[in-house]
């Protein structure tokens, strides 16, 4: 179960991380409650996750896939431009991720 809780806390990131831009420097009211509840979600359930799983792996999974998923919301609902240094970055995170898993 911790890991579905993972997934859980890693999608309420990627939601709280994208509603940051609809914020408007936290002058549109529902973004901003929305974002608060998506990050607070997002911690409750990776403090679940992390009542079985080790703190390493579980804050490089959550942070670098979160990373790159949020990458990929600003592509499609926002339009912003991915370039060959973009890709490569996210492709570093996800290789990154995936090192430290193997070393767990």
């Amino acid at each position: 179960m911790s890991f579905v809780y993972l997934v859980i806390a890693i999608v309420f990131e990627v939601i709280g991380s994208s509603l940051l831009k609809k914020t408007h420097k936290f002058t549109k009211i529902v973004p901003t409650i929305s974002m608060l509840i998506s990050y607070g979600a997002a911690f409750y359930f990776l403090a679940l996750a992390l009542y079985e799983l080790p703190l390493g792996f579980s804050y490089a999974i959550w942070s670098g896939l979160g990373t790159a998923l949020t990458a990929i919301v600003g592509v499609i609902v926002y339009k912003e431009v991915m370039n060959v240094a973009k890709l490569l970055g996210l492709l570093l995170i996800i290789i990154g991720v995936a090192i430290l898993n193997l070393a767990v």
